[in-house]
């Protein structure tokens, strides 16, 4: 099989771009379903066998630089919540799938068409001075 031609690998990215837009709402995490057993002794939660209370229903994420964090769905919220994270895959998924038709793009492309402008005649690029307060490595 050859590999896609840069005009088939721009109309799959355009593809891609088009269902990301379609995603809607998402979140990052996951629902976890919890019983507990609250620790009197006369409750029925107490004997052998029985799950504990619940089920209860917590979403949690890693937020970046933070810990975990979570919060408690009321019963009514938790398939909304499932929904978003499966909305979330999706759009994980997606994101992927771009990352590597951009890759192969850019490896199609022309080496011309990669190279960066070139400064106008005249002009320098970069800066030939050193920022001030920097001292050379000895």
């Amino acid at each position: 099989m050859s590999e896609p031609s840069l005009p088939e690998l721009e109309a799959e990215r355009e593809r891609l771009y088009a269902q990301l837009s379609e995603v809607g709402d998402f979140r990052r995490g996951s629902v976890s379903e919890n019983y507990r057993k609250c620790g009197k002794p006369n409750c029925s939660c107490a004997q052998p066998g029985h799950p504990g209370h619940g089920p209860r229903f917590l979403w949690t994420r890693t937020v970046r630089g933070q810990k975990t964090r979570g919060r408690q769905l009321a019963a009514s919220e938790v398939e909304k919540v499932r929904g978003e994270l499966a909305a979330y895959r999706e759009f994980a998924s997606l994101a992927e799938r771009i990352v590597e038709v951009n890759e192969a793009i850019c490896e199609a492309r022309p080496p011309a068409a990669r190279e960066a402008p070139s400064a106008p005649e005249g002009e320098k690029r970069g800066s030939a001075t050193r920022s001030p307060g920097r001292r050379p490595r000895r």
